[in-house]
């Protein structure tokens, strides 16, 4: 259905993983989507990975919306200043939806070190890419938004309590934009616009299925490596989550709030790619948590 036909929406960080999925999602509702991020085609990022954003782009635009990739690194200030003097310019002052997707911190996270045994540099850089790009991107896109008097700004995000972890950088990284999302959604709230952060569980992205040996289709046999693998799900999941939230008219009761994508998927009864309804907020209370 095309609920987001004439919408204007950007999402950072939208090469691959979440961010690939949140922009198809977005484009099968007819939404015009800017996909950014460092990967282009020659010029990929220092993550190394070989997805780029004119390919997601291109599948925003075969799912029914209009796929337009802008390469952006979103820690550095002119180029995201410059993204939405052009996205105002070409959209005559419109942007209806931001999502905070960018991350960049898969080879920064050193899982087993103390903070003081972890690498400083790498720590503060997980910074500087997951929360300071989520800032300066906010800064310049609010504007746009409440000039309109409407608008909705998503902070992705691991979780939406602020417990530990497992490693100070990644949770310092994580739990910062859950309060950007209360933060902005308080100082936005005069102007008509909602802010809300959002969490996937244990996501099945091309990097996870690549890490397991297996592929969309036989996805199930990576339990054998690590049976919590079996309540993951698909960069759609998190998609139809954000589709769902930019349609919901009463967006703004909501504003302040981290949400799941399996929370979301009950109240607006959408499914994963595969049909399936993967809860990991239960499955990691029954099966996890007890054993940490």
């Amino acid at each position: 259905m095309k609920t987001l036909s004439g919408k204007v929406a950007v999402v950072a960080g939208g090469t691959r993983g979440a961010g690939r999925g949140i922009a198809v999602a977005l484009g099968a509702t007819g939404a015009t989507v800017y996909v950014t991020g460092r990967s282009v085609k020659g010029q990929l990022s220092d993550i190394g990975r070989s997805e780029t954003i004119e390919e997601t782009a291109e599948q925003v635009t075969a799912a029914g919306g209009i796929g337009i990739p802008v390469r952006t690194d979103h820690t550095r200030e002119p180029e995201v200043r410059e993204l939405f003097e052009r996205v105002k310019e070409e959209q005559d002052g419109r942007l209806d939806l931001l999502v905070n997707d960018v991350w960049g911190g898969e080879k920064l996270t050193a899982w087993g070190k103390t903070f003081w045994e972890h690498s400083l540099g790498d720590g503060l850089l997980m910074q500087r890419r997951a929360v300071h790009s989520h800032m300066i991107t906010s800064y310049y896109a609010a504007p746009l938004m409440t000039a309109r008097k409407q608008g909705l700004i998503i902070e992705i995000t691991d979780g939406t309590e602020s417990k530990y972890r497992g490693n100070l950088y990644y949770s310092l990284a994580k739990i910062s934009v859950i309060h950007l999302a209360e933060a902005m959604a308080a100082e936005l709230k005069p102007y008509g616009v909602s802010c809300v952060a959002l969490t996937p569980g244990f996501l099945r992205s091309e990097e996870m299925l690549e890490h397991f040996g297996v592929s969309e289709e036989n996805w199930r046999d990576a339990a054998k490596k690590d049976p919590h693998f079996i309540a993951s799900e698909t960069p759609a999941y998190i998609g139809r989550a954000v589709a769902a939230l930019a349609s919901d008219p009463r967006i703004a009761e909501k504003s302040g709030r981290a949400l799941s994508t399996w929370g979301l998927s009950e109240e607006y009864d959408f499914t994963d790619a595969d049909g399936d309804r993967p809860h990991w907020g239960r499955y990691f209370k029954e099966h996890v948590e007890p054993y940490l």
